[in-house]
């Protein structure tokens, strides 16, 4: 016996030889009711998943700037009180030059200038453009675009 003989003697494939184990004839098309609910109930997933992510990067957010107000505020402490006696010691030798009061007033003056520097950093540092949730804006933007072509279809 040949195997076309076998399988019915066609020799064309048969609905059992897909390679899923689904018979062609059985497919259906969902109508566009059901296709339209579980496009509402994906894009409420895709919401419900968007807002957690957005609460853990404000959250990742609020850790950082809160880190870097600490690292301000203890190291400028720790710096103001070395400054204090490395400004006492520069005012003691520059006095042996100039008059004691233009001697404070020069320290005064390069510490006021080198302080200014220090803020103008910090501040830098905790804009709200360094704060802003990044990933959370660019997957609300794809999922918009995705949400444009699953209506579109």
């Amino acid at each position: 016996m040949s195997t076309e003989s076998a399988h019915g003697g066609s020799g064309a494939p048969g609905p059992e030889d897909r390679l899923d184990g689904r018979p062609e004839a059985g497919r259906t098309e969902r109508p566009l009711t059901a296709l339209l609910t579980d496009l509402a109930q994906e894009t409420g997933d895709l919401v419900r998943k968007e807002v957690e992510l957005a609460r853990a990067e404000l959250s990742e957010k609020a850790t950082q700037a809160t880190r870097g107000a600490i690292n301000l505020t203890v190291g400028g402490a720790v710096c103001f009180l070395g400054l204090i006696f490395l400004l006492l010691s520069a005012t003691l030798a520059l006095a042996t030059v100039v008059e004691p009061w233009a001697a404070a007033l020069i320290v005064g003056g390069a510490v006021l200038l080198i302080g200014g520097i220090m803020v103008l950093s910090g501040r830098s540092k905790l804009s709200a453009d360094n704060l802003q949730p990044r990933r959370t804006v660019e997957t609300l933007k794809e999922d918009g675009r995705w949400a444009k072509a699953q209506i579109g279809r």
